[in-house]
Formats: C-alpha cells, structure tokens, sequence
C-alpha cells in the first residue's frame, strides 16, 4: 500500500478490546501511524484522546451510518458484537453479530476499502466437549451450545466468502481475554469475594487459555499493518490468539482477586460440574421470566459452566509464522497492571 498513514475505521471501538486496539495504534512503538481512526461504536467513546481520533455514534445493524461514516477509509478493524451465554433473543444477536458484519463487507466493497481485519472468538469453534492443543484446522462443530457461538462462526465465514483481489481479509481468535476495566469476569468474581462466600466451578483441573487486552489488541494492530504491506501469508487465513500455556479459569483469575486485596473465602470450595450446570439452566430460566419486567444477565449459564469446567488450549504459532505475534506484555507485567487496575477501585 503506498500510503504510510492509513485511515483505519474501528467497530466497537468505545468497548474493552477496540479501545485497547485505539492505544496500541496510537503508541509510540506501533508498525502503523494513521493519519486518522474513525472510532464507530453504539456507545460514547470515553478512551484515550487525540486529534486523529473521530467517533462517530452508531450500531453497525444501520447501513447506511457504517457506509457514509467509512468513507476514505483504507482499512477496517471489525471488532463490535454482542456477547451473550444464553440470556439474549437468537434474532438480536444473530443481527447484530452476523448482519452487523455483512454490513462491514457490503461497506467495504462500495467504498473501495481493501482491506478487513475481524475480531471473531475462540467460541466458534467450542464443542463443549475437551480440545487439546488443536490449531486453526479444527472444523467448526455441527451445532452451537449458544446462539453466540454460532454467530462468530457464521460471521467468520461471510468474512473469508468476502475476500477476493479486492477485498483482503483476515480473522483473529481472541482466547479468554483479561485485563483493566475487564466487563465480564472481574466483577462477578469480586462481587462473589465480598459476599464472604467465593465458590468456583467444576474440580480445578480443566485448563483454557487467556490472552492480555493489551496483547489482543496489538495483534490486530500487526495483523492491519500485514495486511497493508502486502504480507500474503495473512490474507483468508484465520489465527488463534494467547499469552502463553494454559491454566485453569478459577485459579488464573483468583490470583487477581487475591492480588488486588480481596480475601477469597472458603480458601478451596467447588462446586461440582454437574450440580454447577443444573444452578446454570435454573438461573437462566429465572432471567427469561423476568426479562418483561427487568432485563438481567445472570452470573450462572449454562455455557459458563461447561466452558470453564472443559480443556480447550491451543497456541498461537501460526499467528508468530505468518505475521510475527508475539505477546507485547509479559503475563508479570500484564497481571501487575491489571491488579494494580482493581486495587486502586477497592
């Protein structure tokens, strides 16, 4: 690409990773200096400032908003989605999720933008079932445990349908993301160490994957500035995301609970996988009953239990071989930064 300094438009770029993504572009040591960043998200943008950054407020669902506001854009980072284990409708998050990014593609062709980088999820291809140290060959299972899950698979494949000549595309795979402002698993976790009674899932032995904010997003910043410097290794082609090897949810994250000051009581209480599951499908069933009065996401689901109660590791070699990820943030520092983060809001 002859221009040095892209105008990158960024979905979802208000949100946990895609802000994260606006940092990484924006740091000294970053391979690409955008001459602007389109930040497009449904929700106000509160994250770093600077004079190459333009949000614009708008759902990636409305066409004409994604068309007019990537104009003059050279690439797209589609990060936004909606994440849901069981508690929204099947149409709202297939809408938003699949729609949403055939939206992306349809803009992209109409405006001439060439290039494609989509934030996906290890999710797309879970089992329910343990998966050891697979890679991005492992096929897509029959059928979904959420209407999530299957979203990121069908919304992967509008993606790779979409490239051409024209259109160069690629996916990442983000594992168990962790880090500052986290919106899904700190909170629960600290609200649960409060409480005096801290209780974990399954028996401590089934291991998945994390990978830093930080470290998520300056993949993407590698995988956009690949992709615009001609790296064909990475065009189509699909990468997991991680830090490092595998370690079990309840104690990775119960370091972080314990690091920032927060008293973890019982010391070793777990609730059985099966016992953990049936209080899953109760609490689920409890939020749909009372989604006409109060719209609620309850802390227990069904696919929570199996996910963290399962094996899923992998690495993220080819993502080192076609576009040289490595992680930027050691896990010490990544850890420290993120204690550091919720000790200060203790």
């Amino acid at each position: 690409m002859e221009n040095k300094q892209p105008h990158i438009f960024l979905t979802g770029g208000s949100g946990f990773i895609g802000s994260r993504i606006v940092e990484e572009l924006l740091a000294e040591d970053s391979p690409l200096k955008p001459s602007k960043i389109t930040v497009f998200d449904i929700k106000a943008y509160q994250g770093v400032e600077s004079e190459l950054i333009h949000f614009v407020q708008g759902s990636v669902c409305d066409y004409e908003a994604v068309e007019t506001s990537s104009k003059d854009a050279d690439l797209v980072i589609h990060t936004a989605a909606i994440i849901d284990w069981g508690t929204k409708t099947k149409d709202e998050v297939l809408h938003i999720n699949v729609d949403g990014t055939k939206n992306i593609i349809k803009a992209c062709k109409t405006n001439n933008i060439n290039y494609l980088v989509y934030t996906s999820s290890l999710d797309a291809v879970f089992t329910g079932f343990p998966l050891v140290d697979i890679d991005e060959t492992q096929p897509y299972p029959e059928t979904h445990h959420t209407v999530y899950c299957e979203s990121k698979k069908l919304a992967e494949l509008a993606v790779l349908e979409a490239h051409s000549s024209m259109l160069k595309t690629c996916i990442l795979r983000p594992s168990d993301v962790y880090g500052e402002a986290d919106p899904y698993h700190m909170d629960p976790l600290i609200d649960m160490a409060k409480s005096g009674f801290y209780v974990r899932l399954g028996n401590g032995t089934s291991t998945c994957q994390h990978v830093y904010v930080g470290n998520m997003a300056y993949a993407h910043v590698l995988a956009a500035n690949a992709l615009l410097t001609g790296n064909q290794k990475i065009e189509n082609e699909v990468y997991f995301i991680t830090d490092d090897t595998g370690h079990n949810f309840f104690h990775f994250f119960d370091n972080i609970v314990k690091g920032a000051g927060y008293k973890i009581f019982p010391k070793n209480a777990w609730i059985p996988k099966r016992l953990a599951y049936a209080i899953g499908s109760l609490s689920e069933g409890v939020a749909v009953l009372f989604r006409p009065i109060k719209h609620y996401n309850p802390k227990f689901s069904r696919f929570a239990v199996t996910y963290t109660c399962t094996d899923f590791t992998f690495s993220s070699k080819k993502a080192l071989h076609d576009f040289n990820f490595r992680p930027k943030y050691a896990t010490e520092e990544a850890l420290k930064r993120t204690i550091g983060f919720y000790s200060k809001r203790k």
